[in-house]
């Protein structure tokens, strides 16, 4: 979520708890919370370094919502006024106007807990947040944008299986997703230790799993496999050197390692992810746990494009569906940002 609450130096200097998102209005069909589903009518605000963002991205793409739903791209490196649009010409947002995503927080309401955090979906006529619920809002534009989806879009949270991709969600949202982050913002020894075997515990559990089958549930991808692939897609590049979940690098988990990379090959995954924001993001912003600024030369990102060979386990990645066509030209990530 990547709040700027403290600011920056405080990371890994204080206990580490992740904020709840405080603004939990949903856009829905039925526009029960005042918000509709409606095309052109909100902007969806992310910053490609972050994985909590980085799930609507790919969620965006795999539905087709790009034309329905725009998109703003924050700078990676946010300053202690928050997530800034210093990409975009003379540093403000060409749709909303705004310099800060606190902006459109403060447009909302003032004195607001848990600080300002991607993803945030704005209200472009009023300019103010609508929603920062990160846990909500991928699973809405799964069920709840439907009339806006491309024709051949996946059921990423099909109704019969929701039970299963719940339960493996919350256990993967505790021991990964977040699990990182508690090893990485850790102040003690003991508090890190727990976190990082936690960490691995998880990934061996699932290995298995994904040993046997393409996808996490069922044949096709889910939003479970969304909620992983964008922790497994930074470990090597930000958690196994900058946030010390170092038992072993994702590339020396052959399962784990052909399923990412099955996951970032396929439309709608890898063509979202910029490895140059991701790094500089993680290694300039935690001054509390990188006090130089330094950004590591490596990993080698040349493997992402390997063979992963995973379609012998069979599988369908879009169910029924198709795969989305190309992300739109302003859209792509530039070179320095892709292996």
């Amino acid at each position: 979520m990547g709040s700027a609450h403290d600011g920056n130096s405080a990371y890994g200097r204080k206990a580490f708890k992740r904020s709840k998102s405080h603004f939990t209005d949903r856009i829905t069909a039925d526009g029960r919370d005042d918000w509709p589903v409606e095309a052109g009518r909100y902007r969806l605000v992310v910053s490609r370094a972050c994985p909590w963002a980085s799930r609507s991205l790919v969620s965006r793409r795999l539905l087709g919502l790009e034309e329905a739903l725009s998109l703003a791209i924050a700078d990676p490196i946010q300053d202690d006024r928050s997530w800034r649009f210093t990409l975009d010409p003379e540093g403000r947002d060409p749709v909303l106007g705004i310099r800060y995503l606190s902006e459109a927080y403060d447009r909302r309401e003032s004195d607001y807990p848990g600080g300002v955090s991607v993803p945030a979906v704005v209200d472009v006529p009023s300019g103010k947040l609508v929603t920062n619920d990160y846990e909500r809002i991928t699973l809405d534009l799964a069920t709840e944008w439907t009339a806006l989806h491309r024709a051949g879009a996946p059921d990423l949270y099909p109704r019969a299986r929701r039970d299963e991709i719940d339960a493996l969600m919350a256990e993967i949202y505790e021991d990964v997703n977040n699990g990182v982050y508690r090893a990485g913002f850790a102040t003690g020894q003991e508090e890190y230790e727990a976190a990082c075997a936690d960490v691995f515990r998880r990934l061996e559990l699932l290995t298995p799993r994904l040993a046997r089958q393409r996808y996490l549930v069922g044949d096709t991808i889910t939003e479970a496999d969304i909620r992983l692939f964008t922790t497994l897609v930074r470990f090597d590049a930000v958690y196994h050197g900058h946030f010390k979940c170092n038992r072993w690098k994702l590339t020396e988990n052959e399962v784990l390692w052909a399923y990412v990379r099955d996951l970032y090959q396929t439309p709608g995954f890898g063509d979202t992810v910029d490895f140059d924001h991701i790094k500089r993001h993680y290694h300039q912003v935690h001054t509390g746990i990188n006090p130089t600024g330094i950004v590591p030369l490596g990993p080698d990102l040349s493997g992402w494009l390997t063979p992963h060979h995973r379609a012998e386990l069979g599988g369908r990645p879009f169910g029924d569906g198709t795969p989305p066509g190309p992300p739109p030209p302003a859209e792509e990530v530039p070179e320095r940002g892709r292996p």
